[in-house]
């Protein structure tokens, strides 16, 4: 054992006051140039948001058979075009994969409270909804017994018992290009979706203009891949945990407009047909971008 220490010893200064966590010399060396050319995600100017909570998915989530059926028994086209507005398709976490995604034909009944909807101005949605019960789609965390069964209404809020449990103050966002990723797996899938498609939580979301689709590079590289692997927490069957928290920590490099155009211009390559090769090249940018050594590279790929 001793022998052993002496074999796989570092040494670490530990000379400021700051966290630490005891690393070779070539992970301290690829810490330090992370952390050194890249600005944590929290500090640029994006918006990162959760996916939606509902509190009660089997009413709220449908799918196109429901839609249809829905729409149909609206009374004139009016009421048909407003209530086709409310229904809007949303992933869930699982459908979303690395640089693209598997929608699963499901809707979302957006009726946020922020948006202050009356429920009376969509008669046949206001239908669909009560035949899940009112008291259980009430937001008052009660139990009912109803025909002997106990029934659970959702979690106590101030909403109002046909909106979603979340205000969802930032809908606005889901109608912009974003970058989704699930919350927990095994292997890490970030993808960019288009306007209008909306997201459930735990999944959450990035809104970043004009860098979405660098940012999306940056997520899908091995560097991330390394970073996270290395600064999130796990499940006990070993699957990520990626939350807000965890991800907003990531640094990545501000990049000028031509590294920008040149890493997004390979993205959408790369989403419109997965390939190695456009990888590779994303990557060997990625690693430029940072200024990693050979041996800095072989160690980030190894993961």
């Amino acid at each position: 054992m001793s022998l052993f220490v002496q074999q796989e010893q570092t040494i670490n200064s530990f000379t400021d006051s700051g966290s630490w966590v005891v690393l070779s010399p070539i992970e301290q060396s690829i810490k330090q140039k992370i952390e050194a050319v890249g600005k944590p995600l929290k500090d640029w100017d994006i918006q990162i948001n959760y996916g939606i909570k509902t509190g009660f998915n089997d009413a709220f989530i449908i799918n196109e058979e429901s839609r249809a059926e829905i729409l149909s028994n609206c009374l004139t086209e009016e009421e048909r075009k407003r209530t086709a507005e409310l229904i809007r398709p949303i992933l869930r976490g699982r459908d979303i994969k690395r640089y693209g995604y598997n929608w699963a034909g499901l809707y979302l009944i957006a009726t946020f409270p922020s948006r202050h909807y009356n429920i009376d101005d969509y008669p046949a949605l206001k239908s669909f909804l009560l035949s899940f019960g009112v008291e259980r789609l009430e937001q008052t965390g009660k139990k009912h017994v109803v025909n002997g069964e106990v029934i659970k209404a959702r979690k106590k809020t101030n909403n109002k018992w046909f909106e979603t449990q979340d205000s969802i103050s930032y809908w606005d966002l889901f109608f912009q290009p974003h970058i989704c990723w699930k919350a927990v797996g095994r292997n890490l899938t970030f993808a960019l979706v288009e306007g209008g498609t909306f997201l459930t939580a735990p999944a959450s979301f990035i809104s970043a203009g004009k860098y979405n689709y660098y940012i999306l590079a940056m997520l899908c590289s091995k560097v991330s891949k390394y970073f996270i692997y290395q600064n999130s927490d796990t499940t006990g069957a070993g699957d990520i945990m990626l939350n807000i928290q965890s991800l907003i920590k990531f640094p990545i490099p501000i990049p000028t407009d031509s590294q920008n155009d040149s890493i997004s211009v390979l993205c959408k390559s790369q989403m419109q047909c997965d390939n190695d090769n456009i990888q590779t090249k994303i990557d060997d940018l990625i690693f430029e971008l940072y200024g990693f050594d050979s041996s800095e590279i072989s160690l980030i790929t190894s993961v």
